[in-house]
């Protein structure tokens, strides 16, 4: 989003300037990406008058996706952002790849849809035949946990032996088998427990969001956990326009608390329901109203699961603390401690990552000890989701994970005992 952006801001620049110094044309320059309200969207596919040119800048959402008619040139930067994930360090992250020669044949195709068109790669016709001719199958670059708990569930109890389409690394295997039993989801013998892995197995999550639902009537804040739980399935809650970033900012602002991300979209989804789902008062205090009004039908998915499981229904009544524990007894794998370095280090491998300048906890003093959903890779490893928690709740709620288990735990976790 931020890349799409600068590039838009850059070209509207440029053509203020060739305008002054006598361009006939005028361009119209637009945004493309996953996250972009649905008004805004629709604005690229909008005709225009002969005498402007309209400039798409998007992300790979329109190499397959979508179809823009009256394209006539595109520009092939020659990269892409990937999902992957990293066995060694249990990290999902979003990676700036080189594209694979058929992705670039298909951001060619993209021009000359309904009329003839050209394509420019920013990249020699040498690099072009040293990229892989396709991209990596999204089952071997993926963290198997959701993978192996619908397997085991489905019966088959050798996963290793399964025969995959695209056989992934064996060390996402094994890494996702040690998760799954730290979770309580596998036993010993590595066999689905019942009833909690026949439970999380139902859930249409990540296997660390269903042990936390599956936990919360335990911890007393279903109510809380279910909200939290929708809001995190939904991308981009807060809207941003290039020219209001200031007062969205300063919009944004009025729900964040102390405690972190998690908390911050509980109140945000709290005041859009005690709003009667207002779309002018999304729009008011820069919100997605889509993708709320999504989350409020994700909730009630999830809650009709919780009841079918017969967990308690409750709230904890403002108490952040039940909450809190609640979301360390699924993500207590996702924990970082903060360095003396003033970076912070997984507690798994002592891997560098940062809080993520969406936070709410970027700008303030960083806390001591932090749970986060995922890690997305640009310059650095920034995590996203984050939540302060105590040091204490980890030995506390995953006893198992921090002071015995597989290799991973034994011998890089068992020296950072003292630091807990």
């Amino acid at each position: 989003q931020e890349e799409v952006e600068s590039v838009v801001s850059m070209l509207v620049e440029q053509a203020r300037t060739l305008s002054r110094s006598g361009m006939k044309k005028h361009l119209r320059v637009l945004p493309m990406y996953a996250g972009l309200p649905a008004s805004e969207q629709m604005k690229v596919f909008e005709r225009i008058s002969h005498g402007v040119r309209k400039v798409v800048v998007a992300t790979n959402i329109a190499e397959t996706s979508i179809t823009i008619n009256g394209m006539s040139f595109v520009i092939d930067c020659g990269f892409v952002k990937l999902r992957a994930y990293d066995p060694k360090r249990a990290i999902e992250s979003l990676v700036v790849v080189p594209i694979s020669q058929a992705s670039a044949n298909q951001r060619a195709g993209r021009s000359g849809r309904n009329r003839s068109g050209q394509c420019y790669r920013l990249y020699t016709e040498e690099d072009f035949h040293k990229l892989p001719p396709s991209t990596v199958p999204e089952m071997q670059r993926s963290n198997l946990s959701p993978v192996i708990l619908q397997l085991k569930a489905l019966g088959i109890d050798n996963v290793l032996r399964f025969h995959f389409l695209s056989p992934p690394p064996a060390q996402s295997m094994v890494q996702a088998l040690e998760l799954l039993y730290a979770l309580g989801g596998l036993d010993k013998h590595c066999r689905l427990t019942d009833p909690l892995g026949v439970r999380m197995a139902e859930f249409p999550l990540n296997p660390m969001f269903a042990k936390m639902l599956l936990e919360s009537g335990n911890f007393g804040c279903s109510a809380e956990i279910l909200s939290i739980a929708a809001m995190m399935q939904i991308q981009k809650v807060l809207v941003i326009p290039p020219n209001q970033k200031s007062q969205a900012a300063r919009e944004h602002r009025k729900f964040a608390v102390q405690e972190g991300d998690h908390l911050t979209m509980l109140n945000l989804f709290e005041a859009f329901i005690k709003f009667n789902k207002s779309s002018h008062w999304c729009q008011q205090h820069f919100l997605n109203y889509k993708g709320l009004m999504r989350a409020v039908t994700v909730r009630e998915q999830l809650k009709k699961l919780l009841g079918k499981f017969k967990v308690p229904k409750n709230s904890s009544e403002g108490d952040p603390d039940p909450i809190l524990r609640c979301i360390v007894s699924g993500f207590f794998g996702n924990a970082a401690k903060l360095h003396s370095s003033g970076v912070y280090r997984t507690v798994r491998d002592g891997h560098e990552l940062h809080i993520h300048p969406t936070s709410v906890l970027y700008a303030e003093k960083p806390p001591n000890w932090v749970i986060f959903s995922e890690v997305v890779q640009t310059s650095k490893y920034y995590m996203r989701d984050v939540t302060a928690v105590e040091s204490a709740w980890l030995l506390e709620l995953a006893p198992h994970f921090y002071q015995q288990g597989t290799h991973l735990s034994r011998t890089s976790k068992r020296a950072k005992m003292d630091i807990l």
